[in-house]
């Protein structure tokens, strides 16, 4: 444990964040609280905590500096990926984690417990069929394979003046190609993740309402 505390300490200072007091008990709690249910529910192919701390929780931080304030849902959360961490690094944001699948949606709501996350909530279901009551600033996916479909299935939750952002790896040359009309993508971020040599980009997109 003291190992994977260094690491986030490490990781946070290299990515200039500075987090609340107990986030990152907060943080590593999550790893373990991960690393236990996925033994059951396969919720990631990762298995070691320490891989979890860098591909995972530092991957879903690097955005951290990147997203406009205010609501935030996550789309596709599976095991809580972007959101948790995005909840705990800021409790003065409201988080929604959804998921159409019923057990990675039950892990959430046990994390959201266990976690004390009072800023956060799960909504179960396809994400085409959800007409929340108000939109959102920031409406953001880590597990949408394709950014049109992302975009297709989730303009609707997003505010006026708010963004789409999809979290990718190498530069998604084809993919922008193939965005829906009316909508503006020009905004790709390459983001430097800590203890991770892969490449990751943060496209952030902009309707027309």
């Amino acid at each position: 444990m003291r190992s994977l505390q260094a690491a986030l300490r490490r990781g946070l200072e290299e990515l200039a964040l500075s987090l609340p007091d107990g986030a990152q008990e907060n943080l590593l709690a999550y790893v373990e609280l991960l690393a236990k249910w996925n033994k059951t529910y396969n919720l990631t192919a990762i298995r070691e905590p320490e891989r979890m701390l860098s591909h995972h929780l530092l991957d879903s931080l690097a955005v951290v500096a990147h997203l406009p304030a205010g609501p935030l849902a996550d789309i596709g959360s599976g095991g809580g990926l972007p959101g948790i961490p995005l909840a705990i690094a800021d409790p003065g944001r409201l988080v929604t984690l959804n998921d159409a699948n019923h057990k990675k949606a039950a892990f959430l709501q046990q994390a959201v417990i266990e976690l004390k996350l009072s800023n956060a909530h799960v909504h179960v279901g396809r994400v085409q069929a959800w007409r929340p009551a108000q939109g959102f600033a920031c409406v953001i996916t880590r597990g949408f394979a394709e950014l049109a479909d992302f975009i297709s299935a989730c303009r609707h939750l997003v505010s006026p003046g708010g963004v789409l952002a999809a979290m990718k790896g190498v530069f998604p040359q084809a993919e922008l190609q193939r965005i829906p009309a009316g909508v503006e993508c020009r905004d790709v971020r390459r983001l430097r993740v800590p203890s991770l040599e892969a490449e990751r980009h943060l496209v952030l997109c902009r309707c027309g309402h």
